[in-house]
């Protein structure tokens, strides 16, 4: 059994749903931030990866929340949406 609490419960009339945890639900706006960056640039994984210097295997597992982005990576993230131009000739 798990010990970690529920965030969100499943509804018992609807047999699809089902329970999400805190984690998982943290998980997922993490990997929605990842994805959400790179698509508004308009890039793919392998050119956002490539451009910011992100190993592409590490940005796919983020963007499908296979692993979860530290905070680091979502401090990173965020300075890239804001500052593309700036990042790209930061890390070159």
């Amino acid at each position: 059994m798990n010990d970690e609490p529920i965030a969100l419960q499943s509804d018992p009339s609807d047999p699809a749903d089902f329970d999400v945890t805190a984690a998982a639900l943290d998980c997922g706006q993490r990997a929605r931030l990842v994805r959400t960056t790179r698509t508004r640039l308009g890039l793919s994984q392998a050119e956002f990866a490539q451009r910011f210097h992100v190993p592409v295997g590490t940005l796919r597992d983020w963007e499908q929340a296979r692993a979860t982005a530290p905070d680091f990576a979502l401090a990173y993230l965020k300075v890239i949406r804001e500052h593309p131009d700036m990042v790209e000739q930061s890390v070159e």
